[in-house]
């Protein structure tokens, strides 16, 4: 927003709200409608718009669907032309996950087995990674985390000895969150951890496979910014990203001693070393 020309507490004020979980959605959103914000930002998980939108429909709202398809939904008629009050991104994650399982089968050929871990805001794409897994040669042990914090030991230690040794972990606003936290438990319990990691993020996960979340955000800004110079929602395209980025963590392989294929190294975006 600096970039664009605003200064906070001169030309716009930008109020956020910590939600906690997924049940507090709601009432953050009707407290941030009741300090009288234009224009509202729905980051996050299906329950952000759908309390966004309950919260205001008249009011323009930014969404940035990270784990949900708005269109599929029903939340906007078109991605063209999206009508009503709501334009902004949406990320594709759904689709993303049979790409960040194949990728993980190209890191470990020989994997026949793994965990997967997810929060009930990702159930879409538990699903998808169950019905890509056949193709790949691979056995998923899936679990619900609940709700935050979660137990990520006491979900491994339930999962089958020879699942427990990868964690393909979906992508959840709640579990990106916990990045470092996973990438600490992936080392301390000697598992791979395929997690979303933001770009030069320092995490210690072993890889990740998506969107850029710094240029989302960005391009998020921008939104923002039409709208405040009288743009409508529903004259605003909603954008999917064109460029997903492959992140591969060298020390944390290293760590765990085991090698990366030369082949998968050279489509990386970015090799932490």
């Amino acid at each position: 927003m600096a970039e664009l020309g605003y200064q906070e507490g001169n030309n716009y004020t930008f109020d956020h709200l910590y939600v906690p979980g997924i049940d507090e959605y709601e009432s953050n959103y009707r407290q941030l409608v009741a300090l009288g914000v234009d224009i509202i930002v729905a980051a996050g998980p299906e329950r952000s718009l759908k309390s966004a939108l309950a919260s205001s429909h008249t009011k323009p709202i930014v969404m940035v669907a990270v784990d949900y398809d708005p269109l599929a939904l029903g939340y906007v008629t078109s991605l063209a032309r999206p009508a009503g009050n709501v334009t902004g991104l949406f990320l594709q994650q759904i689709e993303l996950t049979a790409k960040r399982l194949q990728l993980l089968k190209n890191a470990f050929p020989e994997m026949q087995s793994l965990t997967v871990f997810y929060d009930r805001t990702a159930l879409d794409q538990w699903e998808a990674a169950q019905g890509v897994a056949a193709t790949l040669g691979l056995r998923l042990a899936g679990f619900d985390l609940g709700d935050p914090p979660f137990d990520y030991d006491k979900a491994l230690a339930q999962a089958n000895p020879d699942s427990r040794g990868t964690v393909f972990v979906v992508a959840s606003g709640f579990l990106l969150r916990d990045r470092e936290r996973l990438a600490d438990f992936g080392l301390r319990n000697r598992v791979h951890i395929n997690v979303l990691l933001p770009r030069r993020g320092g995490s210690g996960g072993l890889m990740s496979y998506g969107p850029n979340f710094k240029e989302i955000f960005r391009r998020a800004a921008e939104y923002v910014d039409r709208l405040a110079r009288g743009a409508k929602p529903a004259d605003l395209p909603i954008e999917q990203p064109t460029k997903f980025e492959l992140v591969i963590n060298l020390k944390t392989a290293k760590t765990l001693g085991i090698t990366i294929p030369a082949n998968l190294l050279v489509q990386a975006e970015e090799v932490i070393e």
